[in-house]
């Protein structure tokens, strides 16, 4: 891809965006295993060592969800689910093993430990978190979320969020996330003061970056596209697949109908009796068959739902670098500024229509000690504003090589997952068939 000519002020060089494409993190996940590319930024001690983190490798599953009634923050009595997290360390330092630790947390726990990460973490993917509420549902599904089955997809999916966060490089270091497997008291407090929320990017200001940035990065926009672009193509996928579920549970049930009618006929005669029988058994079991298929798929869909909330955690990464861009701009825009006054009072000259054109104009010129006094002011501020402007080129080159190796690491996960999703959802369908048609010729034989 041609890249753009860069703005004189502007000296981002990310790598060239490829078109998008997780290492497969199994029931099994390795936490802490001496990664490269420890994070370099966030709360002081929150990268793991061997001083404070003993467990070389942990398995991690979300083995149970509990209705359970309580009070909020306001003092009202709710009801909500929790999820009992269970770790066991596969491996410690004296190469024994240890028992299994477990602990219980809410959603809104695992949404806390979501929202310290996007801070901590702006050029990550951070994976997403499961729907908090039933999304592209058909009649047999509830969009209640307490009903049992849809807190039984997201307790996967909780677990899920855990095993994709535990099987990244850098994220699986991090002080906070281990004691959110770890530490059942005061975990909250302690998330809390990092101080994440003060470091949080207002909507306000991300908005105000995403329409006043000059000089856009090319590649983040078609990022950005790519990532509306995902999102629109896996709702409308949904959407179909909800209203096709509809009509294939109404057909298989329709036979239900038929096999009772069967049954019914079947004592009515002597001859065809015991074929009728059959064939009413076989209808019935063709009707039941479809339960089984339904749940079947719910499970490639809400694998694709996943990827559905993967396309806001890039954008978010997205929307970070327009701030970073915007506030290097900025910068920029302030230093030229102080440098064009400071030459304006050095000659005598005002190239501009200006407040301070006006007001000499107004009141009369500065005494020499005045404008030395100030052209020495000007100076100062210049010196710091270069100190700043090469600052903020850093971090943003750091910021754009980071970002892009894991977003490098997200297409093979996405291109990983899709395809085996796909892979195992057309078998699927190819079995479904077979077992139809199978049906179809045993209930020929029946009559």
């Amino acid at each position: 891809m041609e890249q753009a000519t860069p703005d004189p002020e502007r000296l981002w060089q990310p790598a060239p965006l490829e078109p998008l494409s997780h290492p497969d993190a199994g029931l099994e996940s390795m936490v802490g295993e001496e990664t490269k590319g420890a994070r370099d930024e966030g709360p002081g001690d929150g990268t793991m060592t061997e001083n404070n983190f003993s467990l070389k490798k942990i398995e991690i599953s979300v083995s149970e969800a509990e209705k359970r009634t309580g009070r909020n923050a306001m003092n009202m009595q709710e009801t909500y689910t929790a999820y009992l997290i269970e770790t066991r360390s596969v491996e410690h330092n004296d190469g024994q093993s240890v028992l299994t630790d477990s602990l219980w947390r809410r959603y809104s726990e695992f949404e806390l430990l979501r929202n310290y990460l996007l801070v901590y973490y702006p050029h990550i993917v951070v994976p997403p978190l499961p729907e908090k509420r039933a999304e592209f549902v058909w009649h047999k599904l509830s969009a209640d979320n307490m009903d049992p089955d849809f807190v039984e997809r997201r307790r996967i999916g909780l677990e899920n969020f855990l095993l994709r966060v535990a099987s990244h490089p850098i994220l699986c270091r991090d002080k906070i996330f281990y004691l959110f497997l770890t530490q059942e008291g005061n975990w909250k407090e302690t998330v809390n003061e990092t101080g994440f929320q003060l470091k949080a990017d207002s909507r306000l200001k991300a908005l105000n970056a995403t329409f006043r940035v000059k000089n856009p990065d090319k590649r983040f926009i078609e990022l950005k596209h790519y990532s509306d672009e995902l999102q629109s193509v896996i709702s409308h996928l949904l959407r179909v697949r909800a209203r096709v579920a509809d009509r294939l549970y109404g057909v298989y049930k329709v036979h239900g109908n038929y096999g009772r009618v069967f049954s019914e006929w079947s004592a009515i005669e002597k001859e065809m009796g015991d074929g009728l029988q059959s064939a009413g058994h076989h209808m019935d079991v063709y009707a039941s068959s479809i339960d089984d298929i339904l749940e079947d798929e719910e499970h490639y869909a809400d694998q694709l739902k996943e990827y559905l909330f993967y396309a806001e955690a890039l954008r978010a990464v997205c929307r970070k670098h327009e701030l970073m861009q915007y506030d290097l701009e900025m910068a920029a825009q302030d230093l030229a500024s102080k440098k064009q006054q400071c030459e304006e009072l050095a000659t005598g000259t005002v190239r501009t229509f200006s407040l301070k054109g006006m007001t000499t104009k107004l009141f009369g010129q500065e005494t020499p000690e005045q404008r030395e006094a100030r052209i020495k002011m000007l100076e100062e501020q210049i010196k710091e504003g270069e100190q700043q402007l090469k600052s903020k080129n850093l971090e943003g080159r750091e910021f754009v090589r980071n970002a892009w190796a894991d977003i490098e690491r997200f297409k093979e996960q996405k291109n990983h997952d899709l395809k085996e999703a796909l892979i195992s959802y057309a078998v699927m369908q190819i079995s479904m068939c077979k077992k139809t048609r199978l049906g179809v010729q045993m209930l020929r034989s029946c009559m």
